[in-house]
């Protein structure tokens, strides 16, 4: 009988998630003020270095465990395949494009609110997973009906109810993610 290993297979994927954690952990060590320091965007001077730096670092923040599981599920659940058909070069390139598109339009729009957690690259990932059998010349009804439900949802969110959640960021995820899709896959 074969012995089962335990593999790293999905270097990226689970390099974010174990950062995130740490990330985490440091937070409530800090009582937040790693957070507030490091992995949350907020309108703050262009003078300083570290605005520039949390344009990008913010996506390994969370609130709190609730939000860093919901997040690690996803993230989880659908970076491993995605990640294993486009390269880890390319999750990483659509985890950095989503966290700074993100990072500056709260920047730019929402000059009293912080912005932090991986629930932008959730959405990229969605969106990116809706594409994995695309064709050229087609269009997934998975990716419509993905695109419908969950695009959908944020839209009607952010318009209805008022609460700390940022629909924007979710959906410019989506939007992300549509798009490297659709870029990724249209010469098959």
């Amino acid at each position: 009988m074969k012995k089962l290993k335990i593999t790293f297979n999905s270097p990226v994927v689970l390099g974010f998630i174990f950062i995130s954690f740490a990330v985490l952990v440091l937070g409530y060590l800090t009582a937040g003020v790693s957070n507030q320091f490091l992995f949350m965007t907020y309108h703050s001077s262009l003078m300083d270095p570290f605005t520039y730096i949390r344009f990008f670092t913010h996506v390994l923040g969370h609130g709190g465990w609730e939000h860093y599981i919901g997040n690690a599920a996803y993230i989880l659940l659908l970076g491993p395949m995605l990640e294993e058909k486009y390269g880890s070069k390319r999750i990483l390139q659509v985890i950095l494009i989503t966290a700074v598109v993100t990072g500056l339009v709260n920047y730019l729009l929402f000059w009293n609110v912080a912005l932090c957690g991986a629930s932008g690259v959730v959405f990229a990932f969605i969106l990116l997973t809706s594409f994995t059998s695309f064709k050229n010349g087609e269009i997934p009804l998975t990716f419509i009906l993905v695109a419908i439900i969950f695009i959908g949802k944020q839209v009607y969110d952010g318009l209805f109810l008022q609460d700390d959640i940022s629909n924007l960021s979710h959906i410019l995820g989506g939007v992300i993610g549509a798009i490297v899709g659709y870029k990724l896959n249209k010469k098959h």
